[in-house]
């Protein structure tokens, strides 16, 4: 009798931050197509559960994702091969329920805790997430154009947002691999840390934002995001309509009265 085979995405919650594992250790954490499916499933499944406040993105072993599994695809098995072993093809591909799309979709916030290097795929999936630490280590590698494809999974649209036209068309038309240190000087990472301290880090950030009101960190959230495509005048008027709910939230009221009485918080999310 065969042994169970470990989840290739691990999800564990503590208190409120859940953290999603990439884990498949010995290929560098390259993506599978069945790890296609389970990352999404547990990041809806993260967003939508009341508990969770923030969503940690890491990776097992010494990297964070080698990007799509080239192997797979080269054995015609794998994402993007078109053959019949279970590969996704332009057919079959439902984009709407992509890791990519699903983590710009949800409400609560992210965090990448980049250990090691994220490549290609790997790449976007860190630049995803709304807060990058890095630990010294750590790389970001657009290597997409030296495998003869392009960012197919967010990157041409998230890197000139984050670091400027320019800067973002010299990294993607050359391949180029950025060390941390890089990745701190363009602001595509928040912080570089010692390796050893990544974890607890990326922890200490996710307990200070878990600690606030969490419909109003949610909504600002929501607002960020409709703001990259909206003119100002309507974004101000939806601004305006994601207030009000919160002015009626019993945390709005907490929050007021905690002030006055000059003590910390404490939110429920009501």
């Amino acid at each position: 009798m065969s042994e169970p085979q470990e989840p290739e995405v691990l999800y564990e919650r503590e208190g409120a931050i859940a953290t999603l594992t990439l884990n498949r250790p010995d290929r560098l954490n390259a993506i599978s197509a069945r790890m296609l499916d389970t990352l999404s499933e547990r990041l809806v499944e993260a967003d939508r559960d009341p508990a969770v406040r923030v969503i940690v993105l890491t990776g097992a072993g010494r990297g964070f994702c080698a990007g799509l599994d080239l192997v797979d695809a080269s054995s015609g098995s794998g994402i993007g091969s078109g053959g019949g072993g279970g590969g996704a093809s332009a057919a079959n591909l439902d984009l709407r329920s992509a890791p990519p799309t699903v983590l710009h979709a949800v409400d609560t916030p992210t965090i990448c805790a980049l250990n090691g290097g994220a490549a290609g795929y790997g790449m976007d999936l860190a630049l995803g997430c709304d807060i990058r630490i890095a630990g010294e280590s750590a790389k970001l590698a657009a290597a997409f154009t030296r495998r003869g494809v392009l960012p197919e999974s967010g990157g041409t649209w998230l890197l000139p947002r984050l670091v400027g036209w320019s800067r973002a068309a010299e990294i993607i038309f050359t391949g180029r691999t950025l060390p941390a240190s890089q990745c701190l000087e363009l602001g595509l990472v928040s912080r570089v840390v010692p390796d050893e301290l990544l974890r607890k880090e990326t922890r200490a950030l996710a307990e200070e934002i878990a600690a606030n009101a969490p419909l109003a960190v949610q909504a600002s959230k929501r607002m960020m995001r409709m703001g990259l495509s909206e003119e100002f005048p309507e974004h101000v008027h939806h601004v305006f309509l994601q207030l009000l709910p919160l002015f009626a939230s019993a945390d709005f009221r907490e929050g007021m009265r905690a002030f006055l009485e000059k003590r910390r918080p404490e939110f429920h999310g009501r």
